[in-house]
């Protein structure tokens, strides 16, 4: 792979209007990609969808949107570090400043919409969603027989591997209908970037051991454009470089993140962080980063400054330090491997091999145990499933008949006329010319763009207004 072809300025629409106005524009593309993003509908609902802790009345705890910042912070400046490293030790004759800097520009953009496909209460709605596909697509009639028999292999495998990083390529590049079909017509080397799993749904391979092939990574509505996509620049089928950079941000960002909010929130106290430590201590006692000693001098440095709670001021300090740490960890496992990543057959993630790796597993698994095991997170996803259900059933049998020549019922219509025209519109216009079975695989579909597009406020309201909760 080359860079020249990997960081691509092509969009789906190309440029159009006075060429006047677009002299006077010194943006880069990849900068007008970023204001596209910041002012788009889907990017502000993420300020009321779940990180970790559904509908929470606390202004600290972190949300989707607040996440997708910080991973955009996080990815920029693994892009600065990696890009004057390629520099620096010429790992790439043909590698410019310029491409730095919009490798940077593309990862600040990336980290913005990674998440920007996710349904409502996280990653618990999208198990939600992807286990209703399974119970009930084979219940589900439609003129006399079940869906799934009417559906193609690839078209059910779709519905039961729903993944929120497919929604996110479906929803930048169609659903945000304002000019035209091509949604936001980002570039093409931004779309690339979050296209985290080259694959489709009949090619996961879970215990592959190759990180591309965990999840899908597009529908097969979108195949055409992740095929396009791929051939412009040139990853033809394989991860794009950046990619790695962006899931790197990511994991960092959610599991610094995790921790710091499960303090907030009581689920993790400053003795039991102290006290994993000391395990990974003494299973790794040569470590480049010493975490219990820097945890410990922190507490104490917060107690020398009589602050109210050091052990507060010891944590949040000490992620800050973690934090910096493993985006160092992350820049070597880029350019460590880069001959590797650059011919696409890199497998693993860029902390894996450092030190780095066994301090996330660490947080993850603390978080985890603590927080996604507990008693009040379980009780709110079993909420959340009663109401993520009803609106599925509710949808899906409202949409099944709509675009047909049989007539809708009266509560049918209703339904169908809460979904945003914006979907209805592009529903319509990727109908033009297919049969049946394409038809209502669209209209399923139709209903995970309506659900995913549902802030977790929103679901809830809809959920009691429907159910008469008044």
């Amino acid at each position: 792979m080359e860079w020249n072809r990997l960081l691509s300025k092509r969009r789906m629409r190309g440029n159009y209007g006075n060429t006047v106005h677009r002299s006077a524009d010194l943006r880069s593309e990849f900068e007008k990609d970023y204001h596209r993003i910041i002012g788009s509908a889907s990017f502000r609902r993420l300020q009321d969808k779940t990180q970790v802790f559904p509908l929470d009345k606390s202004d600290f705890i972190r949300t989707r949107l607040t996440h997708s910042l910080e991973v955009s912070s996080f990815g920029k400046s693994l892009g600065q570090n990696i890009g004057e490293n390629i520099l620096k030790y010429r790992k790439d004759s043909g590698f410019t400043m310029q491409m730095k800097e919009d490798i940077c520009h593309i990862l600040e953009c990336a980290g913005l919409i990674h998440d920007i496909g996710n349904p409502p209460f996280g990653h618990f709605g999208e198990t939600a969603i992807r286990e209703w596909f399974k119970r009930n697509l084979s219940q589900i009639r439609f003129e006399g027989r079940a869906v799934s028999e009417i559906l193609t292999e690839q078209m059910r495998e779709d519905l039961y591997h729903f993944e929120g990083n497919a929604q996110a390529l479906r929803l930048v590049t169609k659903l945000h209908y304002l000019v035209d079909e091509n949604g936001m017509n980002l570039t093409y080397a931004l779309l690339n970037t979050i296209i985290k799993y080259p694959v489709s749904s009949m090619e996961i391979r879970e215990e592959s051991g190759d990180i591309k092939e965990k999840k899908m990574g597009y529908y097969l509505a979108e195949q055409k454009i992740f095929e396009d996509v791929s051939k412009e620049t040139g990853t033809n089928g394989k991860r794009h470089p950046l990619t790695y950079i962006l899931e790197a941000a990511d994991d960092l960002a959610y599991k610094t993140a995790d921790i710091e909010d499960a303090f907030v929130k009581g689920y993790i106290s400053y003795p039991m962080l102290e006290s994993e430590l000391k395990k990974l201590k003494k299973q790794c006692p040569d470590a480049a980063f010493d975490g219990l000693e820097k945890l410990q001098s922190l507490y104490t440095r917060g107690k020398e400054k009589g602050v109210r709670n050091p052990e507060s001021y010891a944590l949040k300090n000490w992620i800050v330090r973690v934090q910096g740490f493993l985006i160092n960890c992350a820049t070597f496992g880029f350019t460590s491997n880069y001959e590797a990543i650059m011919s696409g057959t890199y497998k693993k993630d860029l902390f894996y091999g450092t030190f780095g790796e066994q301090l996330m597993d660490l947080l993850g698994r603390m978080a985890y145990e603590n927080v996604f095991c507990s008693r009040d997170i379980y009780r709110m996803e079993i909420s959340e499933s009663v109401m993520l259900d009803f609106l599925m059933d509710q949808f899906v049998g409202a949409v099944l008949y709509y675009d047909t020549n049989h007539p809708l019922g009266t509560i049918d219509e209703r339904l169908v006329s809460f979904i945003s025209d914006n979907y209805r519109n592009a529903y319509r216009l990727q109908t033009e010319g297919k049969n049946e079975a394409e038809k209502l695989y669209l209209r399923l579909l139709l209903v995970t763009d309506f659900v995913c597009g549902m802030t977790d406020g929103y679901a809830k309201r809809l959920y009691q207004e429907m159910k008469a909760m008044l």
